[in-house]
């Protein structure tokens, strides 16, 4: 069985990853309070996802 004969530099590894920083994600609007949210997630400022209430935020 073949093994890597040197260890990946730090810079090496993290170039793979680069892409997936989460401020390269989509930004939209969400539909009930207008602020910026993150696509297909429960909008932190209203608590609300598909017209539903999933989290109780306090006023």
């Amino acid at each position: 069985m073949p093994n890597p004969k040197k260890k990946h530099s730090y810079s090496r590894t993290h170039k793979k990853r680069n892409h997936q920083h989460p401020a390269r994600w989509g930004r939209s609007r969400c539909p009930n309070c207008g602020n910026i949210k993150v696509p297909h997630l429960v909008c932190p400022t209203c608590g609300t996802y598909r017209d539903r209430e999933v989290i109780p935020v306090e006023s």
